[in-house]
């Protein structure tokens, strides 16, 4: 039943029912007796016959009606998708349209002033750089993106061990949190293995954790904890640092909505990393949640499936 649609869904549970008054109707002559007796009058086989014709009747209006209303709704969902993919290609549009100016810009100026000093030509080459940095951070990540939404069933689904992964980014994320003078409390045990995508597992803890290194302000502790149930593991990622408005909290997790927009491009994100972060979850079988911590900060909570199921409702 899962993979049929509304209509036939309403289609089928109807025509049970009234398959199983025809059934009810066949075995017992009438509804107060309680064992079977053949049908001894004509009549009793002309309301037979009767009820069939009016079980026909109203099966041809039901599929007319189911068909209808699968249509509706093919339709509905349709202009949705086309207005979710408008809206997706006009904020990719306005995201690329910054850094690409910025390059442009910068040639331009160093193309147009071949007596340039070294020195500012050195700046404008290090601001070209890390503006064609952050495009290459974008495109990449709407291929993760992409791929999630469009390619899942290509994805490796392989034994991943989640602590070795968390290890390898807190290594790799050291200079930064140094540098903004954060402390990273890696609080994950070491046996944490799931049946999981290697890649988007490192991306939903690497997204995490550079969006707290950019946001969550100088001096802030970040917390990563888990726990066990049979089937799944539950992680807690939490921090004391700025926070975020309660109005904000419910977009969070879509795509190229930012709370700051100038700050968010100053510090290089791109605006899908909490996206990414959602997605990749809900495609292990996970929930996500994010909320306000009483004393200051933002814990996300959420959990990643022991074993991967290929027929989970994101699929």
């Amino acid at each position: 039943m899962k993979n049929l649609s509304e209509g036939s869904k309403m289609f089928i549970s109807v025509m049970v029912v009234f398959a199983l008054y025809a059934l009810i109707f066949i075995l017992f002559e009438d509804y107060d007796r309680a064992y079977l007796e053949p049908f001894d009058e004509v009549s009793d086989w002309h309301l037979l016959l009767f009820s069939l014709l009016v079980m026909a009747g109203l099966a041809l209006l039901l599929y007319r009606y189911a068909r209808h209303m699968d249509e509706r709704i093919s339709r509905e969902q349709a202009a949705k998708e086309n207005q979710m993919r408008r809206e997706l290609t006009q904020n990719i549009a306005h995201e690329l349209k910054t850094p690409v100016a910025s390059i442009l810009g910068y040639t331009d100026t160093i193309l147009d002033n071949p007596q340039m000093n070294c020195e500012t030509q050195r700046q404008f080459i290090e601001r070209t750089n890390a503006q064609a940095r952050r495009l290459t951070a974008l495109l990449q990540d709407i291929s993760t993106l992409n791929r999630m939404d469009y390619a899942a069933h290509q994805l490796t689904m392989e034994r991943t061990d989640v602590s070795a992964i968390v290890s390898d980014i807190v290594q790799e994320t050291a200079i930064a949190l140094e540098k903004c003078h954060m402390t990273l409390n890696n609080c994950l045990p070491q046996d944490i293995i799931i049946q999981g995508n290697p890649s988007l597992i490192y991306s939903i803890f690497r997204n995490l954790i550079d969006n707290a290194i950019n946001y969550a302000g100088e001096g802030t502790t970040i917390n990563i904890s888990a726990e066990s149930t049979k089937d799944v593991w539950t992680f807690r990622f939490s921090d004391n640092g700025a926070g975020i408005a309660p109005e904000h909290l419910p977009r969070i997790f879509e795509r190229f909505y930012r709370i700051d927009k100038s700050r968010s491009r100053q510090m290089g994100g791109t605006g899908l990393g909490l996206a990414i972060v959602k997605n990749a979850v809900l495609l292990h079988g996970g929930t996500i949640t994010a909320h306000s911590v009483e004393n200051g900060g933002l814990e996300f909570l959420w959990t990643l499936c022991r074993q991967y199921n290929l027929n989970h409702p994101f699929r």
